[in-house]
C-alpha cells in the first residue's frame, strides 16, 4: 500500500469506530426513551385501535361529539394565546439581555432561570392566591377604585393563559436571546449610519435576523402548552378543561383507556403534523447550527 493511501484507510476506520462509539453512548438514552415514552404511548394507541376489537369508533367520537371538539379548540386557542403573550413579554427582555453585560446580565439571567428551578405546582398555587376573590389582585383593583366588588379572575381562560405564560416564558426568552446575541452590532449600526431610523433598523435588520429564535421559541412554547396539565387543571378548573386534563379524567375517573388513547393519538398526530410543517417551511436545522 502506498504511503498516500494509508492515512485514508486509518481515517475510515476511525470514522466507523466513532459511529459505533456514538451508538454505544446513545444506547442508554434510547433504551430509556423506548421504556418511558414509546412503550406507554404505543400501548395507549394499541388500546384505542384494537380494544376490545379493531375499531375507529374512539377516534370518530373525538370529532363527532361537540364537547370534545370544544376541548380541543380551547387547547389550541390557549396554546396560541400563551405563545403570543410569551413572545410579547419575552422579546423585549431578550433584547435587553442581549445588550447587557456583567452584573446586569447576571441579574436578568437569574430572573429568567430561577423560575425554572421552582416547582410548577408552587407557582400555580401562588397564582391561585393572587387571583382568588380575596386575593391581592382584587384588593388592589378595589383600592384603586377600578372595581367596587371582587371580580372573578380565578377559573377563567385569561387566568390560565397568564399562569401558563409565567411558567413558559423562559422557553421563549432563551432562544430569542441566543438569536439576538448572534447578530453583530455592526449591522444595526450600519443601518443607522445609512440614514435609517432606529425603528427601521430594527424592522429591516434585527427582526429578520432574530426570526429563527422567535420561531424556535414559539414552536417550543406552543407544543408545551398543548400538553400542559397542572396549571390548567388548578387555575382553570373543570370549566376550562384542556386536552391533558381530559385524558387524565378518562384514565383516572372513567377508566376509559381506549378513548384516552384516541385523545392522545389525535394530539400526537397534530403535534407531528405541526413539527413537520415547521421543519418543511422554516427548517429546524437552522436552529441547531447545521445546514
Amino acid at each position: 500500500m502506498s504511503p498516500g493511501r494509508r492515512p485514508a484507510a486509518f481515517f475510515l476506520g476511525g470514522r466507523h469506530l466513532s459511529e459505533a462509539a456514538s451508538l454505544v453512548l446513545l444506547a442508554p438514552f434510547l433504551i430509556l426513551l423506548a421504556i418511558v415514552f414509546l412503550l406507554p404511548l404505543g400501548t395507549l394507541i394499541h388500546e384505542s385501535l384494537l380494544v376490545p376489537q379493531p375499531t375507529l369508533a374512539n377516534y370518530e367520537r373525538v370529532f363527532v361529539e361537540p364537547v370534545y371538539l370544544r376541548v380541543m379548540g380551547r387547547t389550541a386557542r390557549v396554546a396560541f394565546y400563551v405563545t403570543l403573550v410569551t413572545l410579547l413579554l419575552g422579546y423585549p427582555l431578550a433584547w435587553v439581555m442581549a445588550r447587557s453585560s456583567g452584573l446586569r446580565l447576571g441579574l436578568l439571567a437569574a430572573a429568567v432561570l430561577l423560575p425554572l428551578w421552582t416547582s410548577v405546582l408552587v407557582r400555580t398555587y401562588a397564582w391561585m392566591v393572587l387571583l382568588q376573590r380575596n386575593g391581592l389582585v382584587n384588593e388592589w383593583l378595589q383600592a384603586l377604585g377600578i372595581v367596587d366588588a371582587p371580580v372573578k379572575l380565578l377559573y377563567t381562560e385569561g387566568a390560565v393563559v397568564l399562569a401558563m405564560s409565567h411558567v413558559l416564558l423562559p422557553f421563549m426568552v432563551l432562544p430569542v436571546y441566543s438569536a439576538l446575541k448572534g447578530i453583530p452590532e455592526d449591522y444595526p449600526r450600519a443601518a443607522l449610519m445609512l440614514g435609517a431610523s432606529p425603528w427601521s433598523a430594527f424592522r429591516e435588520v434585527v427582526w429578520p435576523l432574530s426570526l429563527p429564535g422567535v420561531a424556535s421559541g414559539s414552536l417550543m412554547v406552543f407544543l408545551l402548552s398543548l400538553g400542559f396539565f397542572v396549571t390548567p387543571a388548578l387555575i382553570g378548573g373543570p370549566q376550562q378543561m384542556m386536552i391533558a386534563t381530559l385524558v387524565s379524567q378518562q384514565v383516572r375517573e372513567l377508566l376509559n383507556w381506549p378513548f384516552a388513547g384516541a385523545l392522545v393519538g389525535v394530539l400526537l398526530a397534530f403535534v407531528l403534523a405541526l413539527t413537520l410543517a415547521f421543519n418543511r417551511f422554516i427548517r429546524i436545522e437552522r436552529f441547531v447550527g447545521t445546514r
